[in-house]
Formats: C-alpha cells, structure tokens, sequence
C-alpha cells in the first residue's frame, strides 16, 4: 500500500508540474527574466504551492505520525553554511540557464528531447562530483 501511495503522489506531483509549465524551459526563464519579457504567471504556482505547505503542514503534523511510517521526518538543520551557499548558487545558475530543476527535469525526460537527457546526465554528473568531494573532504561545511 505505501508503494502504490508514493506512486500516486508521484503522478499527482509529476501532472501538477506539466498543468502549471513547469516542465516547459521557456515558461521558467521567462518568468526568471524580470528585466525582459517577464511571464509572471509562474508566481500563481508558488504561492498556491506555498499555501497548500502551509495548511497542509500545520494540518498534517498535529497528527501523531505519518500514516506508512512510525515518526515524521523533519529537516533539523538551522545553520547556513558554505555547503548550502554553494549548493544554491549552484542549483540557481543551473536553473537560471537551462529551466530545469531536478523535479520537471525528469517529468520532461518523458518528451525525449536531447536538451533535457543532456541535463540530467549533467545533474547525476554533479550529484558524483559532490559525493566525492565529501568523500576527499568530509568536513567542508563550514560556517559562513
């Protein structure tokens, strides 16, 4: 039951995503591209996703755990540090240049189109590259 319940929050997510454009590249540089042809309509998506989390989280975590699990799963980290500023440059400059980040980018795969296999091989490339610097250097998160 909880494998048929992620797959369907899956395809529910993955539509949600193709319905607001945000697996179109020329939607999200559009919308990224305030000082141009600005698409605006892409900030409708965020805040009716910010407010669905926001209901949806003070709803769900008055419950005592999550229905397939024994306790929820929060983020703990408070701190912002090198890791996390690099991290966000990093998935922002992708982002800015290609339109894609990672959840549209595999909903895209589905088209077959070069530029968006060509990505996620770059993002699994990137995801290697981290990994082996945290192997090389375990504790490079330092404070900023």
């Amino acid at each position: 039951m909880k494998a048929i319940s992620l797959f369907a929050i899956g395809v529910l997510f993955g539509l949600g995503l193709v319905v607001s454009g945000m697996a179109q590249p020329e939607k999200v540089t559009g919308f990224l591209d305030v000082f141009g042809a600005w698409d605006p309509s892409l900030a409708f998506v965020m805040g009716s996703a910010l407010l669905v989390t926001h209901f949806g989280f003070n709803l769900i975590l008055k419950k005592p755990s999550p229905v397939f699990d024994s306790n929820f799963r929060l983020p703990t980290a408070n701190q912002i540090d090198s890791r996390l500023l690099i991290g966000a440059t990093f998935f922002g400059v992708g982002w800015g240049l290609s339109g894609f980040c990672p959840g549209p980018a595999f909903v895209a795969l589905g088209t077959g189109h070069t530029d968006v296999v060509i990505f996620v091989l770059a993002m699994f490339a990137g995801f290697s590259i981290k990994d082996m610097v945290d192997l090389v250097l375990p504790n490079a998160a330092v404070k900023a």
